[in-house]
C-alpha cells in the first residue's frame, strides 16, 4: 500500500489547498466555474445521518458531532463536522469561501463531494445507517488483518465501533488511538489508552504497522500534520468515512468506507 506515499508527498500546499485547485479545473472542464448553479447545505439530525444503531455512543449519537448534507443537482453528500453550519448560495460562493473555519471547511467537502458524485467520480458519500457502523468496523479489522496482514493498528479519531473491533482483532495491547475530545484523553476505552491527538500523534504513528484516520481531519485542519508524520516514518494509512470521499479521489489517498451508502 505505501506506493500510495507517492501520490501525493510532492504537494507543496495543503492538502484541502491541493483537492480544491483540482476541483476548480473540474468546474472549468464542465463549464460550471462562472455559473450560478446552485447549492443547498443543511445540518441533519443524528437519526438522519446514522438512523437507529443499538449502540448509542457514537460521536454523532452523543451530540459531539454533526454531519452536514449538500446537495447538488440531485446528488447528496456528507461532511462531518463539530462546527455544523448551514447554506443556501451558489457554486462559486462555495469555491472562493476562506476555508478558514471548521464549518467552512465541511460545507466546501461536502459541496465539492456531492458535485463530483453528480459527475460519477465519487459514488458512496453517504454514511452508513442502522447495524451497518457496528458491520463497517468489524470490515475495517478485518481487512487490515487479513488483506494487509499487518498488527499493529494506530486509530487517530475515536470511534467506538471501530476501536471495540480492532482490540478484539488485533489485542488491546497492540492498537494505539488519539482523539482531540477534552472528554475522552485519559480514560480507557476496550482496553486502549485515549492519547491527546495535540501532543501524541507522532509516537502513535511510530508504534503503528499501519494508521487508520477519520476523513473529519480534513474538515477540522488536522490532516496535514498527521499526514507529514506519516510520510516521515513511511507508514501505511487509511482513511475512513464519507467525509473523505472527494479528496481520496482527487489525490490518490487511500480510503476505505464499506458501507457507504450511494
Amino acid at each position: 500500500m505505501k506506493e500510495g506515499l507517492a501520490k501525493v508527498q510532492d504537494i507543496s500546499l495543503s492538502i484541502l489547498q491541493y483537492s480544491k485547485s483540482r476541483f476548480i479545473d473540474i468546474l472549468k472542464q464542465n463549464e460550471w466555474g462562472d455559473r450560478r448553479v446552485s447549492v443547498l447545505v443543511k445540518q441533519l439530525t443524528p437519526e438522519e445521518t446514522i438512523g437507529k444503531p443499538l449502540r448509542r455512543d457514537f460521536p454523532i449519537v452523543e451530540g459531539k458531532e454533526r454531519v452536514v448534507e449538500a446537495e447538488f443537482q440531485g446528488a447528496k453528500a456528507h461532511a462531518f463536522t463539530d462546527s455544523p453550519k448551514e447554506f443556501i448560495g451558489k457554486l462559486k460562493d462555495v469555491v472562493t469561501m476562506p476555508l478558514a473555519t471548521n464549518g467552512e471547511r465541511a460545507i466546501f467537502i461536502a459541496t465539492m463531494n456531492a458535485v463530483l458524485k453528480h459527475l460519477n467520480i465519487i459514488e458512496t458519500t453517504l454514511h452508513c445507517k442502522d447495524e451497518e457502523p457496528e458491520k463497517c468496523a468489524r470490515e475495517i479489522a478485518s481487512h487490515i488483518h487479513n488483506t494487509l496482514k499487518l498488527k499493529k493498528v494506530g486509530l487517530i479519531g475515536l470511534n467506538p465501533a471501530i476501536l471495540e473491533a480492532l482490540s478484539t482483532t488485533f489485542g488491546s495491547e497492540n492498537v494505539k488511538v488519539t482523539d482531540l475530545n477534552r472528554q475522552n484523553i485519559g480514560s480507557v476505552k476496550y482496553g486502549v489508552d485515549i492519547w491527546d491527538g495535540n501532543t501524541m500523534k507522532e509516537k502513535l504513528v511510530q508504534e503503528s504497522d499501519v494508521v487508520l484516520l477519520t476523513g473529519t481531519t480534513l474538515v477540522n485542519n488536522t490532516f496535514d500534520g498527521i499526514w507529514k508524520v506519516i510520510q516521515q516514518h513511511n507508514k501505511d494509512y487509511l482513511i475512513y468515512g464519507v467525509t473523505s470521499a472527494g479528496i481520496c479521489k482527487l489525490t490518490g489517498l487511500h480510503r476505505i468506507c464499506p458501507y457507504g451508502r450511494k
